[in-house]
Formats: C-alpha cells, sequence, structure tokens
C-alpha cells in the first residue's frame, strides 16, 4: 500500500501544494527538521574535536536527524491504519508535505516572469530563491540557466526521490529520506566547520538519491517524446555522455536529460560563496544565451514528466493491488 500512498500524495500535492495559511501556522517538515539539525550541529560539532571525532559525532548526528523523525511517522503511520479506508487518504494527505511540484513549478515559472517584465535585476531577485550560487555574477542567460538546473536537479530530488521513498517505505521512508535530504542540505558541504562533521549526511544522501536520480533522468528523456519542441534522442545521448563527469553523482542525470532535450548547455563554471566551481557542461547546445523562452520549455517539459511519474505509480499500485 505504500506505493498507492506515493501515488495519492503526488495527486493531491500537484492539486493543492502546502498551503501558504497552514506553512504561517505551524511550518514545514523541513524547518521542524532543520531545527532539530541545528539543534546537535550545535551541541556536537565542536571546534575544538579533531576531524576523526567530529566525522563520528556526524555519523551520531545523521541517525538521530534520519530515526527519530522516521519512528514518529511510523507510530503515526500505524495509528491512522487502523482507520481504514480514510486512515490510508490521511497518511497520503500527510505525505503530501514531503513533495514540492506546485512549489517548483511555481518558483521556476516566477524567474521567467521576472526576466520577462522585470529585466536582470528582478531575475537575479527570483533565481536567488531557488539557487545557492551568486545571482549578482549571473547575466541574463546565466539566470536563465541557474533557473532550469534548479527545476532540473529539485525534480529529483525534491519529487521523484520522496515519492520513491515513500513508496518503498510509506509515510516512515518518506519522511527519513526528508530528514536526511535536509541534513545535506545544512551540514553536508565541505567547509572547515562541515566538511568532518557533515560527511556522513553527505554521503548517505548521496546514496538516497542514486535511483531517483536515474528515474528522474529517464522520465525526462521520456517526456522529451511527448513535447513537440523537445528532443528524446539528444537528451538520451547527452545522459549517457554528460551524466557522470558532473562533479555530484546524482545531479548530472536529470541535468544533463534537460540539457540535450531542449538543446542546453547546462551547468558549467558558476560561483558559489565567492568560490568558482570549474564543472563540466552538461549538454552542447552550442553554449547559446539561454533566455525566458527556454525556462517556459523546460518547465513544459517537466510538467509532462512530473505526470509521467504519477502515471507511473498509479500504474505500480494497480499492478501490485491486482497481485
Amino acid at each position: 500500500m505504500s506505493v498507492l500512498i506515493a501515488f495519492l500524495s503526488l495527486a493531491i500535492e500537484l492539486a493543492l501544494g502546502y498551503p501558504d495559511w497552514l506553512f504561517r501556522a505551524i511550518g514545514h517538515p523541513v524547518t521542524w527538521f532543520g531545527r532539530l539539525i541545528s539543534f546537535l550541529d550545535l551541541r556536537l560539532n565542536r571546534a575544538a574535536d579533531s576531524d576523526v571525532q567530529r566525522r563520528r559525532r556526524g555519523v551520531v548526528a545523521l541517525l538521530i536527524i534520519v530515526l527519530l523523525p522516521a519512528v514518529i511517522a511510523l507510530g503515526i503511520e500505524i495509528a491512522l491504519w487502523r482507520m481504514l479506508p480514510a486512515g490510508l487518504v490521511i497518511t497520503a494527505i500527510l505525505a503530501t508535505a514531503l513533495l514540492s511540484q506546485k512549489s517548483l513549478y511555481e518558483h521556476v515559472e516566477a524567474v521567467a516572469d521576472a526576466l520577462e517584465t522585470g529585466g536582470l535585476a528582478m531575475g537575479r531577485i527570483a533565481v536567488s530563491q531557488i539557487v545557492g550560487r551568486d545571482p549578482e555574477r549571473l547575466d541574463k542567460a546565466g539566470v536563465g540557466r541557474a533557473a532550469i538546473e534548479s527545476l532540473a536537479e529539485n525534480f529529483s530530488d525534491g519529487i521523484v526521490a520522496p515519492a520513491f521513498w515513500i513508496g518503498v517505505g510509506g509515510l516512515p521512508g518518506g519522511v527519513a529520506y526528508k530528514a536526511a535530504n535536509t541534513a545535506d542540505s545544512m551540514i553536508g558541504h565541505r567547509t572547515p566547520r562541515h566538511e568532518a562533521f557533515g560527511w556522513a549526511a553527505a554521503r548517505f544522501d548521496d546514496l538516497i538519491n542514486l535511483p531517483a536520480s536515474r528515474l528522474t533522468a529517464l522520465l525526462i528523456v521520456l517526456a522529451a517524446f511527448l513535447v513537440r519542441d523537445a528532443d528524446a534522442g539528444n537528451a538520451w545521448r547527452a545522459v549517457w555522455r554528460d551524466a557522470r563527469k558532473h562533479r555530484s553523482p546524482n545531479a548530472g542525470w536529470p541535468e544533463a536529460a534537460m540539457a540535450g532535450a531542449l538543446g542546453l548547455a547546462l551547468a558549467g563554471p558558476r560561483s558559489y560563496g565567492g568560490v568558482m566551481v570549474d564543472d563540466v557542461f552538461m549538454g552542447e547546445g552550442g553554449r547559446r544565451e539561454v533566455d525566458s523562452l527556454d525556462i517556459r520549455r523546460a518547465l513544459k517539459l517537466y510538467r509532462v514528466a512530473d505526470y509521467l511519474l504519477i502515471g507511473l505509480f498509479g500504474l505500480v499500485a494497480v499492478v501490485v493491488i491486482v497481485a
């Protein structure tokens, strides 16, 4: 029934998203995980400790970050399963908080709107809401590439991955994934403070995103067959040629698929906190200028790929139930 929960949560979240009034009232699971991670970082990550000690404490922190929310979610799921069939629907509704289909589309669309109505200055402000790179160093094409790269990567780790782990382990599986992914985003950085302490979080996040990143690339390739101005063959070639060249073991797969499908060159050198990251390009595209129309093409491709994801979970749920 976990696959059915994943299917229902995807369908519900696509339509409703995470309401603003609910966020104002109780926050969001990511903010709850963030408080726990910050608390453990403050208490366990001591500058006076050796790297070996900090790495060990990072493993302990990761276990707490993943297992504590998962155990709570398991208790909730067990309680709700006593209320079938209503409990199934309530579980799926709770799981929608782990997905970001609607908000991802809206945030990326806002970048295209900003470029068209407010130019580069507004585009930089809009894209700064969804990427970590230095917006002031981006030209219009850079803003466009950043938005499309964020769309591809977040489709993988903000939608496909949590849905996958909900399908595998129900609400606890999805919660465990989201907690681990949040830990990576907060402490999984190669900085003096977090390189040792966040090592476990970063490596674990790489591992649990492996299946979703490959599935996301496949979904984008398949979607390119259905979108008129996309090239599925080029997307497939870009994935096999470029995905493994990315500095991330996972981000290159959806980014390469998106770049190939749209005929663009994504990734490449970019600046984070004043430090240049000399990454390779995903796709070819003649390094041409990217504009707001390309962002809208990417959104169309994303939407179709997302429909395919929902259909896939629906099909698997039917097969599992019938079997």
